[in-house]
Formats: structure tokens, C-alpha cells, sequence
């Protein structure tokens, strides 16, 4: 229960060591009402949301694991920084000015989440900062030229900040010396009722259009209609009624695997892209972005061999709720564009905000 005695802070504690004996710190964010976030320095990963209910009771709401080896061997990127390159790339290949790349393929045939090392699986460094209505940390790296396949020297930062409003933002800065493939995005699993399954939950999408994915979850190119179809999701579904609906595209990806092409909110600085509702415990989450797609996932290869923090990760026990640029896009022209040129800043900004009703 959240209690007067709540006070904004930020606190650090081990967390563990890798295989090189280099240390691993948890960050715990913590705000006046109570709500509570983990972050570690490995893979800038966000392992424990903790969240009060109608009746202030408190449940953590994402998946995580209690210890380091089972992060490092993340198949799932439960929680984690993702990058260069969230989603997928076909076959793991695009052309750039007249050259040609090969990625690793981690996901066959294709590219999935920035390769096998990627930013989840790598550390951060790690700076908590305090402000009259907000904590947070800073975690940076320099991507060398080649990381994963990838073209040139990326610098890049997040700032993770939690307020009093129970938002919980994530800030992403980069900068290059070379045209470089961007789209960091963030791979927290939700449950909003702490446990259990998600078929219950209720989301809205923000979107007119999704995109299409051929039996390898590539996209198509086509930005399809939602209208008359299960992603259809611009007035509340339970999940579980749209997974249950009889659909090729939810057949290719054994559920919710998708991109929504956000409706852009004229005047907004950001765009409410979804909203999900828990009915029994009340809890909401809002995701609000800059970004002009979400990947909606309904924990379709959670299999129940995974366990951490005393939950079992079983089919359907979670959601992801990716904001992002579209699936390869480097092999589609006419989706937005995921280049990043030396000279520009790649900047974006994604909000997850909880309230209970």
C-alpha cells in the first residue's frame, strides 16, 4: 500500500556479475505515491514495475528475472533496450548509398532486435539523477562501427524518468559518423493484473491501418485497414477476443505480432498510441510516443519454460507494447524513414503512464 511516507528517490544495489566479473547495478525509482521501477545497467533493462491498484494494493506488472544468467540468455528480451534496430530486417540484408549489409541472422531467416548481441545483452554505463518532480538514470554507450553488422560509430543514451504522475518516460538520444539503421524501442512484458493470464485485458490501438506480414513476419509493404478485422482495436477488446478471432494474419503470427500504423493527434507533442485496462484490478497503462507505429505482442512464444521473480512466463501471461519505426523498414521506401545521418540527432520519446480506475 502506498502511504504518506512515500518520497521521491533513487537508490542502487548489486545486482550481480558477468562472466568477466564486470558488476551489474539495479536503480530502484521511486516516487510519492509509491510506485516503484527497477532498471539494471545490463541491456538498460526495466525488470520490476511496481503499480498500485484501485485499492492502492501494489503488484509488479512486467516480467522479469531475480538474478543476471537468466537475463543473458534473454531469448525473450524481457524488459530490455533494443537496438540498432527493433523488429525485424528480411533475410537480415539492406542496401544503404550503394551498399549492400549482412546482419546476423537470429531469428531465420531473418534479423531480429539488433542480432545476437545487440544492445539488450551488453552494459550500459549508468548516471540516477534527482529533480524537484522526477528521478531517474542516464544510461549511454558508444556502438562501434560493425556492432552487429551495423554501419558506423553510434553514440547513444536513454533517460529513463519516473514523476509523480505515475509516468514512467524513456527518452532516446543517438548521434553517428555514419548512415546507420535506427530504431530503438523498449521490450518490457505487461500484466496488469500482476499474474495470470492477459486474455481478460482490454486494449485500444490508435491506428487505422496495420501492416501486413508475410509467413516469415516480414511486412508485406502494404498498410492495410483494420476496419472488418481482430486490429481493429480502436474502441476496447479484450484480448482474448481478438486472438480467438478466425484470421490468416493472426494464424502467421500464433497471435498479436503486429505493427500499427498510428493515427497522428493534430497539436500533440505526443501521440496516444494505446491504452490498455485491467477490469478486476483497474489498473490502466496509457502509452503516449513520437514514434509512427507500435508493435502490439501477445506473449505467443512464452512457453512456460522461463520463470523469474516467482512468476511462471506461460503462454499468454503478457503483453508488449514495442513504440517503434515499422518492421524493415530499410527494405521498404515508403514507410517512414529509419536513417540516421551524421549531422542529425535521432531523438524520440515514449511515455508509459499507470493510473487505476
Amino acid at each position: 500500500m502506498h502511504t504518506d511516507a512515500a518520497v521521491l528517490s533513487v537508490t542502487s544495489a548489486p545486482f550481480g556479475t558477468l562472466p568477466d566479473g564486470s558488476a551489474v547495478t539495479a536503480y530502484t525509482l521511486a516516487n510519492r505515491h509509491g510506485m516503484r521501477v527497477k532498471l539494471l545497467d545490463l541491456g538498460a533493462i526495466i525488470s520490476e514495475v511496481h503499480v498500485p491498484d484501485r485499492n492502492g494494493k501494489m503488484a509488479d506488472v512486467v516480467l522479469g528475472f531475480d538474478s543476471v544468467a537468466p537475463y543473458l540468455a534473454n531469448k525473450a528480451f524481457l524488459g530490455a533496450l533494443i537496438g540498432r534496430f527493433g523488429n525485424r530486417i528480411a533475410r537480415g540484408q539492406f542496401s544503404l548509398d550503394g551498399k549492400d549489409y549482412q546482419l546476423a541472422i537470429n531469428n531465420a531467416p531473418n534479423h531480429l532486435h539488433g542480432g545476437e548481441q545487440g544492445f539488450h545483452q551488453v552494459l550500459w554505463r549508468a548516471e540516477p539523477f534527482e529533480t524537484a518532480e522526477a528521478v531517474g538514470v542516464t544510461l549511454t554507450r558508444s556502438s562501434p562501427d560493425g556492432e552487429d553488422g551495423y554501419p558506423g560509430k553510434l553514440e547513444v543514451s536513454v533517460v529513463y524518468e519516473l514523476n509523480n504522475d505515475n509516468a514512467l518516460s524513456l527518452r532516446y538520444h543517438a548521434v553517428t559518423d555514419q548512415a546507420t539503421p535506427i530504431n530503438l524501442t523498449n521490450h518490457s512484458y505487461f500484466n496488469l493484473a500482476g499474474q495470470g493470464d492477459i486474455l481478460s485485458h482490454e486494449i485500444v490501438i490508435n491506428a487505422d491501418r496495420y501492416t501486413p506480414v508475410d509467413a516469415g513476419s516480414i511486412p508485406t509493404g502494404e498498410l492495410a485497414e483494420v476496419a472488418g478485422t481482430p486490429f481493429d482495436l480502436r474502441a476496447a477488446t479484450a484480448i482474448g477476443a481478438g486472438l480467438a478471432a478466425q484470421h490468416p494474419q493472426i494464424a502467421i503470427g500464433r497471435g498479436y505480432d503486429h505493427n500499427f500504423v498510428l493515427n497522428k493527434q493534430a497539436g500533440q507533442p505526443l501521440n496516444l498510441a494505446a491504452l490498455v485496462r485491467e477490469p478486476q484490478s483497474g489498473r490502466v497503462m496509457q502509452v503516449y510516443t513520437e514514434e509512427p507505429g507500435v508493435q502490439f505482442y501477445s506473449g505467443n512464444f512464452l512457453d512456460g519454460s522461463a520463470q523469474g521473480k516467482g512468476i511462471t512466463h506461460t503462454h499468454r501471461s503478457a503483453f508488449c507494447l514495442e513504440t517503434q519505426h515499422f518492421p524493415d523498414s530499410p527494405n521498404h521506401p515508403h514507410f517512414p524513414d529509419s536513417i540516421l545521418r551524421p549531422g542529425q540527432e535521432y531523438r524520440t520519446v515514449t511515455v508509459y503512464r499507470f493510473s487505476a480506475e
